[in-house]
């Protein structure tokens, strides 16, 4: 855990330890949800005053202030622990099962504000029995920017509540696309908190866009490819068969989320690849078993809170069944990636849909059809909740890895690049420094091909289909460089941010974009002479470059390209045009 953060928890604790508690019944601990009957939610205050009241009223309950968000406001995390020491809260030698809720991260989705509330009060209260062995934590509303901005007609397709807040954050951020890249004070003090607790479940409560269908709700679950080991067949073969069990036995039907648009689900979907952007792609990074609640946003919402909080308590039941096997196929899941073990072995950083293997599932959904808009007089979709039905719908849920790349031991971080090193640091990653300037042979990339979005995502304009051409050079480090070993609890964390061809990696998120800009040139009339001097000085070079003239008629065609391919093989080339600028250590 880190310093400031015990420091900062202990004062409250001390605090929180020493004052006197006052009795439950001197707050009223209804909610703004309770009292409308299920239509209202509530406002951001509202939600402060109400855990501020419940953790004044009950031992089990302390809410925690922690960090900055870009709204100004730091962040909540309330925590039950009917066990209560300040140690139990958050050592990680008390042999507890974490989870971790995290709510309004889109705040036009309060479905788990309410439902958290809830349940904490009901577990404070006693009136939904305690876990024996299981911590629960919430961050109370994670996006607080767009949670003060409340309105009631930005999710244009949702049945109520009546007023909600914006989906984007302060500064208009997307969070549930930022965990990686970390552009917002919220994903950073998203990932103080997340490695202070260091949950083996995390749920991230959401509501549903796509389709019409029968069910309140739908869950899309860590993608068990992604997570991989015997972890990823626990996520498939076990938790996921006892969720969709329980829920039914309760008259909650659950199905996977349904990944269409515009379009019928009866057609067959996929699992959605949850890659390190979303928060439960995030924290696959360190093997923690996630789960994103999608409530279906054409139900009314008393229901969608109402099975909220049942799939909720359904999490709990398991587990506590299964904390403890979850917590040991996590520990030695780590203690592979720090031993060094997977050094040399092959990681997947890339995945595509297995369509040779597919499951079946009985889906609850309504007719739907293709008729004639009266807006546009084209085809739209329309379906008819007159006729629903049962029938057998193709789910492929499988993954195949389509790009690998070998571990090394280590990389090495020239230090200008602070912005990569910040990310490291919030993310506890353990890394030392050069004592003194050397010379060292490693792996070097270069850039040798990649595409751009050409419309702005998420503050960015992001690569991808990125690819490499590797090399090994001497290259020259100087004193206080970063070498980073991979082997380590973060090792994926490292390998999905610094492999440049990795979907969610720090090069497709632009953060090395000053490597793809060319700083030096040539002027034509001075480099014509020095290019035929290069050519009579390198009678190989003049034979590659005439017989390119011969092959390919756009570059014979084009005098500038011609004296470019020169430039780009002569000395006067700068080396940094296009070379990753992290290194990579091989055993």
């Amino acid at each position: 855990m880190k310093l400031r953060s015990l420091t900062i928890l202990a004062a409250c604790f001390l605090v929180y330890a020493c004052a006197e508690k006052p009795h439950p019944e001197d707050f009223d601990l209804t909610t703004r949800f309770e009292k409308s009957g299920g239509t209202q939610t509530e406002t951001y205050d509202e939600i402060m005053e109400f855990y501020e009241n419940l953790d004044q009223a009950y031992v089990s309950i302390k809410t925690y202030k922690i960090g900055k968000t870009d709204s100004g406001e730091p962040l909540t995390l309330v925590t039950f622990n009917p066990h209560r020491t300040f140690d139990s809260e958050f050592d990680d030698r008390m042999d507890v099962t974490r989870l971790l809720i995290n709510n309004g991260i889109h705040p036009g989705e309060p479905d788990g504000i309410d439902a958290t509330m809830l349940m904490m009060r009901d577990l404070a209260e006693g009136k939904l029995k305690a876990p024996e062995n299981l911590w629960i934590g919430a961050i109370a509303v994670y996006n607080i920017g767009g949670a003060l901005n409340r309105n009631s007609t930005s999710r244009t397709n949702q049945n109520g509540p009546e007023e909600y807040g914006f989906r984007g954050n302060a500064r208009n951020y997307d969070l549930n696309r930022d965990f990686i890249k970390a552009d917002t004070w919220n994903a950073r003090t998203f990932a103080d908190i997340y490695h202070m607790v260091n949950p083996d479940f995390l749920i991230d409560n959401h509501v549903s866009n796509g389709a019409d269908y029968q069910y309140v709700l739908t869950h899309l679950l860590t993608q068990h490819d992604k997570l991989g080991s015997r972890l990823g067949m626990y996520m498939k073969n076990e938790f996921q068969v006892k969720l969709e069990n329980s829920l039914k036995e309760k008259g909650w039907p659950i199905t996977p989320y349904v990944n269409v648009f515009n379009a019928v689900p009866e057609q067959g979907f996929s699992q959605f690849m949850d890659y390190p952007r979303y928060s439960t792609g995030y924290t696959t990074l360190w093997n923690t078993a996630g789960l994103m609640v999608e409530t279906h946003m054409l139900k009314p919402y008393k229901p969608r809170v109402e099975g909220t909080y049942e799939l909720m308590k359904t999490v709990l039941d398991i587990a506590e069944e299964d904390g403890e096997k979850v917590r040991l196929l996590r520990i030695a899941e780590n203690e592979i990636y720090k031993t060094g073990e997977k050094t040399g072995t092959r990681y997947p950083i890339a995945f595509d849909v297995d369509s040779s293997k597919v499951s079946t599932y009985d889906f609850l959904g309504y007719e739907g059809k293709m008729i004639n808009s009266d807006i546009t007089g084209l085809q739209r979709l329309k379906y008819d909740r007159d006729k629903p039905f049962t029938k057998a719908v193709d789910y492929y849920d499988n993954f195949k890895v389509t790009a690998q790349v070998t571990i090394p031991k280590a990389y090495i971080i020239p230090q200008g690049w602070h912005n990569v090193i910040d990310r490291l640091k919030e993310n506890e990653i353990d890394f030392s420094r050069l004592q003194k300037d050397t010379i060292m042979e490693v792996e070097v990339y270069h850039i040798a091909s990649y595409d751009t979005r050409n419309t702005a995502y998420e503050g960015h304009y992001p690569h991808y289909n990125t690819q490499v051409d590797t090399s090994m050079a001497k290259i020259a480090l100087r004193k206080g460089d970063y070498v980073v070993n991979t082997a380590q609890g973060g090792m994926r964390y490292l390998l999905e941010t610094l492999e440049p061809a990795g979907v969610d990696s720090f090069f497709n998120w632009n953060y090395f974009d000053t490597i793809l800009q060319q700083k030096e040139g040539f002027s034509p009339y001075v480099w014509e002479d020095k290019a035929k001097e290069l050519l009579d000085a390198s009678p190989a070079l003049k034979k590659e470059f005439e017989q390119k003239r011969i092959d390919e008629a756009r570059f014979r065609e084009s005098w500038y390209a011609q004296l470019d391919w020169l430039h780009k093989h002569s000395p006067n080339y700068e080396t940094a045009h296009l070379r990753y600028p992290i290194f990579r250590v091989r055993d």
